[in-house]
Formats: C-alpha cells, structure tokens, sequence
C-alpha cells in the first residue's frame, strides 16, 4: 500500500507534484483543500469567512483524517494543516510525509499570481506579502521538519523541473 502526504507552505507546488506523481504512479490524487470543498460544498474561503480560521482548522482536521485512511493514495495538504492539532504526528503516522521546502523568495514569486484566491492573503501589498510569508515560514518550519522526507523545490519552475521534482520524491520514498 503506498499512502504519501504532500506537505509545504502554500505555492510551494504540492497539488503540482502530487499530481504528476499521482500519474506516474496510477494512483488517486486527493487535494485536501479541493475535499474539503467538494464534501462542504462551499469554498476554503467561504468557510473562512463563514467560521473563522479556528472553525475552518477543525474542519480541515476532519477531512484530513479520511482522506488519509485511503490506500495507495496521494494527497496533498494545505499549507497550514500540519501546524494544527495532532496532524503532523498524524500525517507521519498514516504514511509516508514529504516537506516541499522553498524559500520565501520563491514562494512569493509563486504566490503573487494568485494572491486574490488565498484567503490569508488577501488585502496584502506587495512587501507586507513577503513579510508575511517569512513570518509564517517561521511559525510554520517546526511543524514542517517533522516530515520524513524534505525536498527541496526552489527551482521547480518549468514541465521538466517539475519532472525531476518527482522522480526526487520517487528516490526519497524508494518507489
């Protein structure tokens, strides 16, 4: 049975590469943002707006813990699910956890293009952005280095880096 979590800070390429490698290896892909979605019916930024990041967190935790009893499955993370409750102990007991690591440089670059969908970013200017970005990588790196596995991904900017981003995951994880 292969079970992988995909973890890192938002834009940092999750859904990219546990997409990719859910293709070549033949198994599900599950974005838990995009469960969480579909099961609530209502978008993360809805549910943001609707409860709070607290209420949204327990949320998040309750979808995480069925999509990670799936088998032979992919699933890729919000940047926040592993700083919550017990999920990074969780993720790491459930299955095999990857780390996404990029520097706040190359996150920002990632995430200006998006920006207007991220509900924790919104209302930002250009420098309170990558302030922001730092600050949270901060915050967020205790959880994040408790993965099994860390991969750095700075320079997966194109098809064939992605590509080797995951045959780098493959390596890691011996598949």
């Amino acid at each position: 049975m292969i079970r992988i979590i995909i973890i890192g800070y938002m834009g940092a390429g999750k859904t990219t590469v546990g997409r990719a490698l859910s293709r070549e290896l033949g198994i599900p892909f599950y974005d838990l943002d995009w469960y969480i979605e579909s099961r609530m019916r209502k978008t993360v930024k809805q549910l943001f707006d609707e409860r709070g990041e607290e209420g949204f967190r327990r949320i998040e935790r309750n979808m995480l813990h069925e999509v990670a009893e799936f088998e032979n499955v992919i699933v890729s993370c919000g940047g926040g699910t592993p700083c919550f409750f017990d999920n990074m102990e969780y993720m790491n007991q459930q299955g095999q956890t990857v780390y996404l690591q990029a520097s706040p440089e190359v996150l920002y670059g990632h995430l200006l293009m998006g920006k207007s969908v991220r509900p924790l970013l919104l209302g930002k200017t250009r420098e309170e952005l990558l302030v922001f970005i730092k600050e949270q990588l901060k915050q967020r790196e205790p959880y994040y280095s408790q993965a099994r596995h860390i991969l750095n991904v700075d320079l997966m900017d194109n098809y064939d880096k992605i590509k080797i981003s995951v045959q780098n995951v493959r390596q890691l994880l011996g598949i």
